[in-house]
């Protein structure tokens, strides 16, 4: 049954090359917890159900269902703009500032470069310094022509709780939910994490010399929690307990153009898809050197929620996901395309050039009919990752598939264009243009 995913779990960190993890999940009207592993490989401390993982983007949810929660009570709209919450608001485009709205910014349509990882400092105000910021970052494409994930636009969003309930997101964040549902290992900051035990990230099995991201960063990724308050949270979107209709925020808004990695589209915070004729929720966060993600079928009522930290924790946790709902739910979890051993023929040199967007830099190259990606950070965080190249595979025309070094997943990577005809590439979750 089901409860024999503590001993694979065990087995699947193994195999993966993950240090430690938790799992945790809702079926059947009970909750099942597990843990393997270590916490922290340096000082030997064993993982276990209790611990706190940075749960990374899987805060943006949280994120979207405060502010849900301001539109239930009136405040604002989805489609309010938000200049009108937000007077001193400023991007680079005037127009694009005055236009953008609160439904644009949680699904990731708002234009606005994404991956902007600015350190505003550890004070009150680091959101607000963050947004005012943003005044000088280019846009990554025009408004709401495509999507592609924005880190800052949930950083915006927050900031607009912020103004709205005359406090800290954090403290909008305990009130409006970790309060209501006796969440009591859920938490923001690094020195309220240290009252529980707590996971490290860890690089190639070390543990990793940096805590975690910028403060700034908040409402975009900063909760950590244990996995059974993250499923709590996942029930309250089933159940009720946080807002009067949480399934308003399953209501798909853009197609994702490149669905294979995560979903087919995007709802208000939540990613959307469907696995066996079952509509599925969910989301995933990454940090440093830490994974988690969470599941709900509505349709079954199964909440499952999964962390990593670190080895190949995407694999791992797909891997927990297709075990786990083929037992729970007779679901299959969608494959990823691969290439087939005799790939197609597909002239790569149209493709070939620079793709750049804030936070990246991905290089397609071409040489005797054979094509390379080269993947490069840059900004704030590209001293902790170095620049990776991968074989890049057709599948079909505009379907691309790569492995990263050390890796055995495939991921994906499609070419399409906006319809002024500007290339650009999408891979994880993110449209990238051609700049070269």
């Amino acid at each position: 049954m089901a409860g024999a995913m503590g001993h694979r779990l065990a087995e699947l960190i193994a195999e993966y090359e993950v240090p430690g993890s938790a799992l945790a999940y809702w079926h059947g009207g009970e909750l099942h917890e597990f843990a393997a592993g270590s916490l922290n490989t340096t000082a030997g401390v064993d993982a276990t159900t209790d611990a706190l993982y940075q749960i990374g983007s899987v805060s943006k949810v949280w994120t979207a269902t405060l502010i849900m929660q301001q539109v239930e009570k009136g405040r604002l709209t989805l489609d309010t703009p938000v200049a009108e919450v937000l007077p001193e608001f400023k991007l680079v485009d005037p127009e694009v500032t005055k236009a953008v709205t609160i439904r644009q910014l949680l699904c990731h349509t708002s234009g606005i470069n994404g991956d902007v990882f600015i350190d505003t400092g550890r004070g009150d105000d680091c959101v607000e310094k963050y947004v005012a910021a943003l005044a000088d970052v280019a846009l990554n494409h025009p408004l709401g022509v495509t999507q592609s994930y924005c880190n800052a636009g949930f950083v915006v969003a927050g900031r607009v709780l912020e103004v709205l309930e005359g406090k800290r997101w954090d403290d909008v964040l305990r009130e409006g939910i970790c309060e209501p549902l006796g969440l009591t290992h859920t938490w923001t900051l690094p020195e309220d994490v240290l009252r529980f035990r707590s996971a490290i990230g860890h690089d190639d099995g070390k543990p990793v010399p940096q805590w975690g991201l910028m403060r700034s960063m908040g409402p975009a990724g900063l909760i950590c929690a244990r996995p059974a308050d993250v499923v709590a949270f996942g029930r309250a979107h089933l159940e009720g307990g946080l807002l009067e209709d949480p399934s308003a925020m399953w209501e798909a808004q853009v197609d994702i153009p490149n669905p294979y990695t995560l979903g087919k589209q995007w709802g208000i915070g939540w990613i959307l898809d469907e696995w066996s004729g079952h509509k599925v929720i969910s989301h995933g966060g990454n940090t440093i050197g830490q994974h988690a993600m969470l599941w709900v079928v509505p349709g079954t009522g199964t909440v499952v929620c999964v962390t990593a930290n670190g080895g190949q924790s995407g694999a791992f946790t797909r891997a927990v996901a297709t075990e786990l709902f083929a037992e729970l739910d007779g679901l299959t979890v969608p494959p990823s395309p691969v290439p087939s051993d005799t790939p197609p023929e597909v002239d790569l040199e149209p493709y070939a050039g620079v793709y750049e967007r804030a936070g990246a830099r991905i290089t397609i190259a071409v040489e005797d009919g054979k094509g390379t990606l080269r993947m490069e950070s840059t900004g704030e965080l590209a001293g902790l990752h170095k620049p990776e190249e991968s074989v890049f595979v057709p599948i079909d025309e505009n379907l691309f598939a790569f492995q990263a070094p050390g890796t055995r997943d495939w991921m994906t990577a499609v070419f399409f264009e906006l319809a002024d005809g500007t290339p650009y590439i999408h891979m994880g979750a993110r449209a990238t243009p051609k700049v070269g």
